[in-house]
């Protein structure tokens, strides 16, 4: 399967929902039931990853029990090139252009890019800015947060990464986060983007899903709220609400 081009396709008739699960947070078999519950709650392919304590032994197999679960995408979400696995159908190759750190812009990627040529994994190029609160991600990744009223300055990244050749731009409020990312800078940054926008951190109910679909999101993440969601009905419905 070539994911992007699903991907793009997909998008092309309507926004998206991502389920992102973090091999850290979960036994493994609870991971695969989660995916298996998001796929059919309605979920377009599942992510795989997260800030901390990601392992090469969790991530594996993680994605293996995903795998057999559900027939989605698996799409590896990286905490940096110390742990990625052929067990995933694709690895979003992103660089955290927001970060103090050139680790998080191009060091780890650096390190990994023969890695991922060797698996055979599919490379998705992806712009990553992480937008206040940041949460661990922001922490971890040391990130300068942009402002949540600063919609200038979310565009003027977005669009750099859309020249920079990047396929994706994905705003990040940080899993967790007690806001979303706004959605007026969902709409200025979809206003001056042609490529597709993701939007994730502190989804967790349907009307934030909606305002950021409604806003111009692409695809719309939801990882902390799935993982810890026990009603499917909810699940359902925040699914719902971001594909519309």
């Amino acid at each position: 399967m070539n994911v992007k081009k699903y991907l793009i396709e997909k998008i092309a008739k309507g926004t998206l929902h991502f389920t992102l699960l973090d091999p850290d947070k979960q036994p493994v078999e609870e991971a695969a039931d989660i995916a298996a519950k998001a796929e059919a709650a309605g979920t377009d392919a599942i992510m795989i990853g997260g800030s901390t304590d990601v392992t090469q032994d969790n991530l594996d197999e993680t994605a293996k029990a995903i795998k057999k679960a559900c027939k989605l995408p698996t799409i590896y979400f990286p905490s940096g090139a110390h742990a990625i696995s052929g067990n995933c159908d694709a690895i979003f190759f992103m660089s955290m252009v927001n970060s103090a750190s050139v680790d998080w812009i191009i060091g780890e990627q650096v390190k990994g890019s023969l890695i991922t040529k060797k698996l055979g994994l599919e490379p998705i190029s992806m712009g990553y800015i992480i937008v206040e609160p940041g949460m661990k991600v922001g922490e971890v990744g040391r990130a300068v947060p942009i402002k949540r009223d600063d919609l200038k300055g979310a565009m003027s990244y977005a669009l750099a990464c859309e020249y920079l050749g990047m396929s994706f731009v994905y705003l990040e409020a940080g899993s967790g986060a007690d806001r979303p990312v706004p959605p007026e800078m969902i709409k200025a940054v979809k206003d001056v983007l042609s490529v597709p926008l993701i939007v994730g951190g502190g989804i967790r109910t349907p009307e934030a899903a909606k305002a950021a679909r409604l806003a111009g999101a692409d695809a719309i993440v939801t990882g902390t709220f799935v993982e810890r969601c026990s009603d499917d009905s909810e699940l359902k419905n925040v699914i719902k609400a971001a594909k519309g």
